[in-house]
C-alpha cells in the first residue's frame, strides 16, 4: 500500500504549529498527536523521532512494510498511513540512519493504563498505595514489555521521562496528561529494571526546569549521582510471618523495648574505609545487637538522600532506601533477617522538610508544589531545608502512602517521626513577624497535626502490629495519646526531657550535685503523661557535645563509675529505653559518620566492662516485669527515698502488677561508699541483688551487698528494711526472692 499518494493528502496533520511544538519537547498533549490515529482515509501513524533519517512501520512477525512514514519536519517528525481501515494493526517502527537500521516499539501507541478510580483517588488526596500507581513501574502492556513512568506535576505544560534508553532527550518520550488530577503518566516499551531516568519537565511560563528525579522512585544511582533507577516495588520473598504475627507484643507498651540506634554507614566499616552491604551488616549488625540483649535496631533514615554528611535527614527518594549499602531487596532481607532473630526494625522517618536540592522536590513543577510558596511558611532556616505544605491534599496523601510503604513493602515495625515539634508549632524557631499565625491567630499548625493525626490512624487501622514514635521536644498534650482522646496518636514518645536534665545532673562534678537534685527526680512528675522512651541518641554525641563517656566528671575510673550508674538509672527508670551505638562500650571520641566505630575499645576492660553492664541491664528489663511492664503507668513506680540531695542517693521501687516480683533500685551518686544504708522495703525475707554497676566484671570497685535479708523493722514507710552498703558513683537492683 502507498501512504504517501498525493502532495497534500487528507491524513496530514496541517498544524504547523502542533508540529513545531513536538519537535521542540513543547506539546502539553502530546498523545493527541502522535501514535495511531483513525481518519476518514484509515490508520494515520505519526512518529518524532529527532535523530531519524527514515521511518516506516512493519508488521512484527512478518517484517512486512505496513506504512512508509513521511518526514514532514528535519528534527524528525513523520506521518503516514498505515492502513486504510478502522483497525489498529500490530506494528513496530523501523529507522534509518546514515546506512543504520533499527526497529523499536511506539511508546504512543500504548493506551492509558490508569483506571478512573485510581485517579479519582489521587486527585481527592485519598490513594493510600499511592506507590502502586505513581513512580516507574517494569510491566507488561499488549504483551510488550516496558515501564509506566507516572508523576504529579499539576502545573507544568510538558513532563517527559528521559534517560539513558532515549539519550537523556526530552523530546523523545512526553508524557500522557490527566487534567484535573496533574498526573504525567507514559509507557515506554523496551525500558527495564536498571535503566536511569529523571523527568524533564517545562514550567507553567515556558521555563526548562531542573531534572528531577522521582518523587516515588524505588531505587537511585549511588550519591553523589543523582539519576532514579527503574526499579519497581521490591520483590522479596519474605520468611518472618511468626515474626509478623506476634510482634504486636513486641511494640506493646507493657513489653519490654530497648532500643540500639544505628547509623548503617558508619557503625563499621571495612578495612579500605568503604561501606559495608546490606547483606554484610545483617551477619555483623544482627548478633552483635540481639548477644547485647536489645529488642529493636533503629536505622537512622535509610532514605536516599544526596548529602552523606545529613545523616539521612535531608532526604530526596522517600520511597528508595539508600543505595550506598545495596539494592532495596538487599534492605528487606535485612528486615527479614532482623525478624528471624527476633529483633524488631524501626527506621527513622522524616516527613517534617526536605532538602532544597535542584533534582528534588523544590518547585518541583516550577511552582511552590510540594512546599509553601511564602517562605514564613516554607522554609526551616536552621537547616535551610523546605517544608511541606501539610494542607495541601495530594501532599499529605504523598506522605501517608510514605509511612505506609515502608510498613507494606519492607515489613518495618516502627516509624520513628523526627522533627515533630517543627511541625507543630508555626513559630518554631523564628522570631516575631517571621511566621503567619492560624485562623485562629495561634501558632499551632493545624494542617500538621490534621496530618500526623491522620497518618497516625492510618497506621494502626492498616498495620496494627506496627506502631509510630515521635521525636517531639515540647510539652504539647497528648503526643502519645489516641486521636480519639485527643491526642497526636502516636504510639511512643521520646523523652527529651528527662534526657537533658539527667545528662546535665550527670556532667556535674559530685560536689556540685546536691544543688541540682531535682534534675534526677522532676521527670517523675511528668512521666505517665506520655509513652515514653528514654533517648541517649545521636544528637547527644555530636556537634561538639563530645561523647558520653566524655561528658562524665572525674578521673577515667570516676568517669566509668558514672556512666555505669547512670545506665543502671536509665534501665531501670520508668520509660522504654534507647540508646546510640557505641554508648554500649563508653566510646571516647565523638561521633564522625565518616568513620567506623572504636572497636579497639573493646581491647580495654573498662570498656568491655561497660558492654558486659548494658547486656546484663537489657536481660534484667526483659526479664523481670517489675522493670517493663508498667513503664508508662503511674502504678508501676514509687519513691522509696528521693529526699537526700546531700549525699546524693535515689532509691525507689518497681512494680509489675500483682503476679510480678518487685525490684528496689539504689543509687550513689557520689564517689563515696555509702555503709550500713538502710532503706524500706515493701516486704521482708531474702532480697538478692541482681546487678550492681560496681561489679569488678565491669570495670568497679566491688562495693556489693549478694544476698540480704530484710526484717521487720519499717522504715520509710515501709513494713521492712535492710542496709546496704552502696556503691561510690555506682546503683544497684535488689529483686525478692520470697
Amino acid at each position: 500500500m502507498n501512504s504517501l499518494i498525493g502532495e497534500a493528502p487528507a491524513w496530514r496533520l496541517d498544524d504547523p504549529q502542533a508540529i513545531g511544538a513536538l519537535v521542540a519537547g513543547r506539546h502539553g498533549d502530546p498523545f493527541s498527536v502522535l501514535g495511531p490515529h483513525a481518519g476518514p482515509a484509515g490508520i494515520v501513524l505519526r512518529v518524532l523521532r529527532p535523530e531519524a533519517e527514515t521511518a516506516e512501520a512493519v508488521d512484527p512477525d512478518t517484517g512486512k512494510i505496513l506504512g512508509k512514514l513521511l518526514r514532514r519536519h528535519a528534527r524528525g517528525f513523520f506521518e503516514g498511513l498505515i492502513s486504510d481501515g478502522n483497525t489498529v494493526p500490530r506494528y513496530r517502527l523501523r529507522f534509518t540512519r546514515e546506512g543504520d537500521v533499527w526497529d523499536e516499539e511506539d511508546a504512543y501507541r500504548f493506551p492509558s493504563t490508569f483506571g478512573e478510580l485510581d485517579l479519582h483517588l489521587i486527585g481527592e488526596g485519598r490513594h493510600r498505595r499511592l506507590y502502586q500507581k505513581l513512580g516507574a513501574h517494569p510491566m507488561r502492556c499488549d504483551g510488550v514489555s516496558g515501564t509506566r513512568f507516572a508523576v504529579w506535576a499539576p502545573n507544568a505544560r510538558r513532563v517527559s521521562v528521559v534517560g539513558n534508553f532515549n539519550g537523556w532527550d526530552g523530546r523523545r518520550h512526553q508524557m500522557r496528561f490527566h487534567p484535573g488530577v496533574g498526573v504525567w503518566e507514559i509507557f515506554v516499551p523496551e525500558v527495564g529494571a536498571g535503566d536511569l531516568y529523571k523527568y524533564e519537565i517545562i514550567g507553567r511560563h515556558g521555563e526548562l526546569l531542573p531534572s528531577k528525579a522521582d518523587p516515588i522512585g524505588f531505587r537511585s544511582e549511588v550519591p553523589p549521582a543523582t539519576a532514579s533507577v527503574v526499579h519497581g516495588l521490591p520483590g522479596h520473598g519474605w520468611s518472618d510471618e511468626g515474626w509478623m504475627e506476634g510482634r504486636a507484643a513486641a511494640n506493646d507498651r507493657t513489653a519490654p523495648i530497648s532500643i540500639y540506634e544505628v547509623h548503617l554507614g558508619s557503625w563499621r566499616r571495612r578495612e579500605d574505609g568503604s561501606y559495608l552491604t546490606y547483606d554484610e551488616l545483617a551477619d555483623q549488625l544482627i548478633p552483635y545487637v540481639k548477644d547485647l540483649g536489645f529488642t529493636h535496631i533503629e536505622c537512622m533514615p535509610v532514605s536516599e538522600h544526596p548529602f552523606s554528611g545529613s545523616w539521612g535527614y535531608q532526604p530526596i527518594g522517600l520511597y528508595a532506601p539508600t543505595s550506598r549499602f545495596g539494592s532495596p531487596e538487599d534492605f528487606a532481607r535485612f528486615v527479614d533477617r532482623c525478624h528471624g532473630e527476633g529483633l524488631g526494625v524501626i527506621i527513622d522517618w522524616v516527613p517534617a522538610h526536605f532538602p532544597s536540592d535542584a533534582h528534588g522536590l523544590a518547585r518541583f513543577d516550577g511552582t511552590a508544589l510540594y512546599e509553601h510558596e511564602d517562605p514564613r511558611l516554607g522554609f526551616h532556616r536552621d537547616w535551610n531545608t523546605l517544608i511541606y505544605n501539610f494542607g495541601r491534599r495530594e501532599v499529605a496523601n504523598f506522605l501517608t502512602a510514605n509511612a505506609l510503604f515502608w510498613l507494606d513493602k519492607y515489613h518495618v515495625d516502627a516509624l520513628r517521626v523526627d522533627a515533630v515539634a517543627s511541625m507543630l508549632y508555626l513559630d518554631y524557631s523564628r522570631e516575631p513577624g517571621d511566621w503567619i499565625p492560624n485562623i485562629h491567630g495561634g501558632n499551632e499548625n493545624l494542617d500538621a497535626i490534621a496530618f500526623l493525626r491522620e497518618t497516625n490512624i492510618t497506621l494502626f487501622s492498616d498495620y496494627p502490629g506496627a506502631t509510630s514514635i515521635a521525636e517531639e521536644s515540647t510539652a504539647f498534650n497528648g503526643v502519645s495519646r489516641p486521636v480519639y482522646a485527643g491526642g497526636l496518636g502516636f504510639g511512643f514518645k521520646w523523652n527529651m526531657g528527662w534526657m537533658h536534665d539527667t545528662l546535665d545532673y550527670m556532667s556535674r562534678d559530685p560536689v556540685h550535685r546536691r544543688h541540682h537534685h531535682d534534675q534526677m527526680t522532676f521527670g517523675l512528675l511528668y512521666a505517665f503523661t506520655e509513652n515514653f522512651i528514654l533517648p541517649l541518641s545521636h544528637d547527644e554525641v555530636v556537634h561538639g557535645k563530645g561523647s558520653l563517656i566524655g561528658r562524665m566528671p572525674g578521673d577515667r575510673w570516676q568517669k566509668f563509675a558514672n556512666l555505669r550508674g547512670y545506665f543502671t538509672f536509665m534501665w531501670t527508670h520508668p520509660g522504654k529505653k534507647l540508646l546510640f551505638m557505641g554508648g554500649e562500650f563508653a566510646q571516647e571520641r565523638e561521633w564522625n559518620h565518616d568513620w567506623g566505630l572504636d572497636w579497639h575499645h573493646l581491647d580495654d576492660p573498662m570498656h568491655a566492662g561497660v558492654r558486659d553492664l548494658i547486656r546484663d541491664l537489657n536481660g534484667i528489663y526483659r526479664g523481670e516485669k517489675a522493670l517493663h511492664a508498667l513503664d508508662c503507668e503511674s502504678d508501676g513506680f514509687e519513691w522509696i527515698d528521693a529526699s537526700n540531695p546531700d549525699i546524693s542517693t535515689f532509691v525507689y521501687l518497681r512494680k509489675g502488677g500483682d503476679e510480678a516480683r518487685p525490684v528496689v533500685i539504689a543509687c550513689n551518686f557520689t564517689p563515696v561508699v555509702r555503709e550500713d544504708y538502710r532503706i524500706g522495703l515493701p516486704r521482708p525475707g531474702r532480697w538478692r541483688e541482681i546487678l550492681n554497676s560496681d561489679d569488678p566484671r565491669y570495670g568497679g570497685s566491688g562495693v556489693t551487698n549478694g544476698a540480704v535479708d530484710a526484717i521487720e523493722e519499717p522504715w520509710h514507710g515501709r513494713p521492712a528494711s535492710v542496709t546496704l552498703r552502696l556503691p561510690p558513683l555506682g546503683a544497684l537492683i535488689l529483686s525478692c526472692e520470697t
